[in-house]
This record gives C-alpha cells, structure tokens and sequence, in this order.
C-alpha cells in the first residue's frame, strides 16, 4: 500500500511551464531555545519529501547547527546501514566574518540571496533559525511564506509571545518576537506586496488533562485573535522524537521505511500529529497530494486515527494532577504508549530517491567588504 509519504513526483505536479517557479519558503522560527524548531524542521523536511515534493533546507543558526548535525547523522545512518533515506539539498549561512554592521548585514543579504537562488528549483525550502535575535533571522522572516514559531505548552515559554498578568490571565503587550513577526510582515508585504502567514504550536504536550494546560490554551487562543496567528496541532512529549536525532531518523523513517526498530502505538500516533500539522499549513499542493494519496490507505488513516485516540485514553487513565502539580510543567506521560502495541508490524512502502546534499558554507572567505578594493 502506498503510504501518504512515499508518493513520487511525476510531470503532471510541476507547474506550467509560463507560470514561475517560486519555491514555498517555511521558517520555525522561536527567540527561545529548546523549543522543538529542529525536530519539527526536520520532520516537515521529512514529510515532505515523501510526498514527492523537492525540498531544500537552510540552516542559519550558524552556532548550534543542530539540523546541520541531524542530516549528518541521516547521512552517516544511510552508509553504514544501507537504507535508503530521502535528504534534502542543505546549505549552511554562517555569521558574517565583518565587523562594521552595515557590511555584515549587506554580506548576510548577499548569501542568504546565493542560497535562495541555488534553491530555486525546489519545491519548499525549510529553514531553522536560532534562539535569539539575528539579522539573519530577520531577514528569513521577511522572505518566508509560512513561519511556524513551537512552543512548550508553559508559561515560561508563552513569554516569547506575549506578557500575561499571573492573577487573571490578562494579556499586557506583545513580546519582542511577536512585534519582529509583524514588522516583517509589512516588510514583506512593502516589498512584493504578499503576505506572511504565522503559525504557533503548542509542542510538548501532555495527554494528561491538567489545569496548565487548560490555562495555556485559554490563553493561547486569546493571543492567536489579539496577535494574529493561527493555532497549529503540536507534538506531545514522546521520548520518540528525541531518541531518533543520532540516527537522523524521524517517525516517518520508522513507519515508512520498515528499519530495524518496532513500531509501537506510540509511532503510529506520532505520525498522525505530523499529517496533522501538515494539514494545518493549508497548503494547496502539499492539500492536494495527501487528499489524494489519503483515498488509497482510508483503512491505514483510520486506524491511525484510532490510535492516537486510544493512547489519550490510556494515558488519561493517570490519576488527576494535584493542585500543586497543575501550578508545575506538565509531566510526561509516555510509558504506557510506548508498550501498548510493540508487536505491531512494521509497514514498508518505497521511499523517494535520495537528492544532492550540500553541507558546505557559502564561501565568504575570498570576499570583501561592500566598496573596499
């Protein structure tokens, strides 16, 4: 059975050849580290691909580059197993080497600009920015289609959207990154006169009902109509998500690909949240394949509907949180899905051919300073 991520591209999904091709430009973009941007990166990067789409990626979180590191793992994982895994055409933009900041800034331009164009003939380009303010970033945001900010589902996480009164709830004023988000939207809009779509999900959950997390979405809500975003369904917290980063492994890999590892009950929902934030994009052509590789594996989409709902009712079965644990984080609740269905097997359906890695970072290094010789 072909399963929605294992699809091909053929002639007829290219676009018309008087039309321009413009790729789909995703950014996950958070001022605040740990807040899932790569795993959620990489698994859109991931799904993607097995929906037959070119996908290009960028990393300009020139410090960390945790996504830069997660392909490496993908890649080591595909020589030393043999498995065939889809990657995309990666580049890496590292900080300017200039000191004078009006040099910086036209360098970074210049290079984010490279990268855009060697891109151009992908489909979607994914990028993970850092934990802080950048230029950068900035920059990224202007230029991007969709920017999809994960948050923890906590208080101390919403602070990057928003100051809340702690008596009643109240929203005071937006945060520094909401304030960015909209001024890059006006850039974007005064520059090509399109606009800017912002997504914030909630990542981590619990499938445990708590009073945070009542509270959080309460408030979430809130702010996406005060703001202006939208709400996008996140990933609960899974050991699953984390566990795969040495193998540059996602839940799609695991499920798609038939490797050595067991498909538990706690796989299959995870997949599910996955098509489920891809469905929340609203993207029509990324719309248009899944509902039509969705007909051929009705029985397969049901049944991972069933599980997901069948691990919220195993994990609420918990005993209710105090009030001293509902004023704490959320616990994670993981043990209970990650047995309930180990036997299951896994399934295998053909995978997308692997496409040019390119690692490197654009060459700054013979190049001067905006009118010096």
């Amino acid at each position: 059975m072909v399963g929605w991520f294992g699809k091909k591209e053929t002639d007829a999904d290219s676009p018309p050849a008087d039309e321009p091709h413009v790729p789909h430009i995703i950014i996950l973009g958070n001022e605040k580290g740990g807040s899932g941007k790569t795993t959620t990166a990489m698994h859109l990067i991931t799904a993607l691909m097995r929906l037959g789409f070119k996908v290009g990626s960028i990393d300009i979180d020139a410090r960390q580059r945790s996504l830069s590191r997660y392909l490496e793992n993908r890649r080591n994982t595909i020589t030393d197993s043999g498995t065939s895994l889809p990657l995309p055409t990666h580049i890496v933009i590292t900080k300017s080497p200039f000191n004078v900041m009006e040099d910086a800034e036209e360098d970074e331009r210049e290079r984010f600009d490279q990268a855009r164009e060697r891109l151009k003939h992908c489909d979607f380009i994914v990028i993970d920015s850092p934990g802080n303010d950048t230029y950068l970033s900035r920059l990224a945001h202007s230029h991007s289609n969709t920017v999809i900010t994960p948050i923890n589902d906590s208080f101390v996480d919403l602070d990057v959207l928003a100051t809340v009164n702690g008596k009643d709830l109240k929203i005071i004023r937006p945060s520094v990154y909401s304030e960015m988000v909209w001024e890059q939207k006006l850039v974007k809009a005064k520059r090509d006169g399109s606009s800017l779509e912002w997504i914030v999900m909630r990542n981590r959950l619990s499938n445990i009902d708590a009073r945070n997390k009542r509270f959080m979405k309460k408030v979430t809500e809130e702010l996406a109509r005060r703001i202006g975003f939208r709400l996008a369904p996140g990933f609960s917290e899974r050991v699953i998500f984390r566990e795969m980063f040495l193998q540059g492994l996602t839940v799609l890999d695991v499920m798609d690909n038939g490797t050595s590892r067991s498909v538990t009950l706690s796989h299959i929902a995870a997949r599910q949240e996955v098509r489920d934030l891809l469905k929340t994009l609203r993207i029509p052509e990324v719309d248009r394949r899944i509902n039509e590789l969705k007909q051929k594996e009705q029985p397969d989409d049901e049944s991972d509907t069933q599980a997901s709902t069948k691990e919220s009712a195993v994990s609420e079965t918990a005993p209710t949180a105090t009030k001293s644990e509902a004023a704490a984080p959320s616990t994670t609740s993981t043990s209970a899905s990650s047995t309930a269905a180990s036997a299951a097997p896994a399934r295998t359906t053909p995978t997308s051919t692997s496409m040019v890695q390119d690692s490197s970072p654009l060459d700054y290094a013979a190049r001067r300073p905006v009118g010096v010789n």
